[in-house]
């Protein structure tokens, strides 16, 4: 029967519908929005938007705008670090690490961008040398109340934790020949560098929703189990396969060998980057470093994994595969 010949067949249909889809509901027949599938939902979402601007601006060829992007989720990531700690009553000086890491990224993308990767080394110390400096100098006239030592340890570590470890993502971009009409072509690693890693966290929460048993770490997240481990490794080793099979020619400095050490080496360190904010966020007792990106939490939630695997396949790609 077609809905549209006539009021007759649309009472029929709706008289036949109309209670079944009632029933369904009151029995329960139809899945509710439980809290895990709203949690899931929203981090799809985000995620989506994410790789949304990040596919924009890798495809576009704009690095500037990439490079701001970075930035931004860096220094955001640095802010939301700083605020777990003066949440939990620890004294950390906030806006001089946010200048320093701004300086760090700034300086350390013009260097990278003009000269190349291995020309930022010494002014990443120098920033090391003057942040240190500014540190100490700052705690001499603020007082012992604060903890000094506690205070600028802490400072001094979210510089190291966030920004430097996120400044190699910048590095990787310019670590490859550019094309003839100038173009970068290192946005490509990364791009398939943010895929691995987030096949790997992804791959650790549906394998350990379903699968879940054993605990891994239960002294750091009591949710991680052994079989979200395994298929972290399972995921980003198929996802590093998958983006190879998208992009032979724009990743052809790596060999099926590569995809396979890369794969499990990334989705590893992925992992252990998750748990490490884990140790943080226990050590400041906060659930999420902020409310920012629905299901997902805030900025270093979402770059946690990142943070580790960066360095990794840049010093892959400079040390074994010999590039730049």
């Amino acid at each position: 029967m077609q809905i549209g010949k006539g009021e007759k067949a649309y009472a029929s249909t709706a008289t036949f519908f109309l209670p079944a889809l009632r029933n369904a509901i009151d029995s329960d027949r139809v899945l509710p929005m439980t809290p895990g599938r709203l949690t899931f939902f929203s981090r799809l979402t985000s995620t989506l938007v994410l790789w949304a601007l990040m596919l924009t601006t890798v495809f576009a060829g704009w690095d500037i705008g990439f490079f701001s992007l970075l930035s931004f989720m860096s220094l955001r990531a640095l802010w939301e670090y700083y605020r777990m700690l003066e949440h939990d009553g620890i004294s950390v000086f906030t806006l001089t690490g946010l200048i320093c890491a701004a300086a760090l990224l700034v300086g350390g993308f013009v260097i990278v961008r003009s000269e190349g990767p291995d020309n930022s080394h010494d002014f990443e110390l120098l920033v090391l040398v003057l942040f240190l400096l500014t540190i100490f100098t700052r705690q001499m006239f603020r007082g012992t109340e604060n903890e000094p030592l506690r205070a600028m340890s802490y400072t001094v570590f979210g510089l190291f934790y966030i920004p430097w470890l996120f400044s190699f993502l910048t590095k990787i971009i310019y670590l490859t020949p550019r094309l003839e009409s100038g173009m970068t072509t290192g946005q490509y690693y990364v791009l398939y560098l943010v895929a691995v890693t987030k096949f790997s966290d992804m791959g650790a929460y549906v394998f350990g929703s379903l699968f879940g048993r054993r605990p891994f770490a239960p002294h750091i997240s009591p949710k991680k189990t052994w079989e979200g481990f395994v298929g972290a490794l399972i995921s980003s080793l198929l996802c590093s396969y998958w983006m190879y099979a998208l992009m032979p020619e724009r990743l052809s400095a790596f060999r099926f060998g590569d995809l396979t050490v890369l794969g499990l080496l990334l989705g590893f360190a992925a992992v252990v980057g998750d748990l490490a904010e884990s140790v943080v966020k226990r050590g400041a007792h906060t659930k999420d470093s902020s409310a920012m990106l629905p299901g997902i939490g805030g900025t270093l939630d979402l770059i946690d994994s990142i943070l580790f695997t960066a360095p990794l396949l840049f010093f892959y790609m400079r040390f074994v595969l010999g590039i730049g």
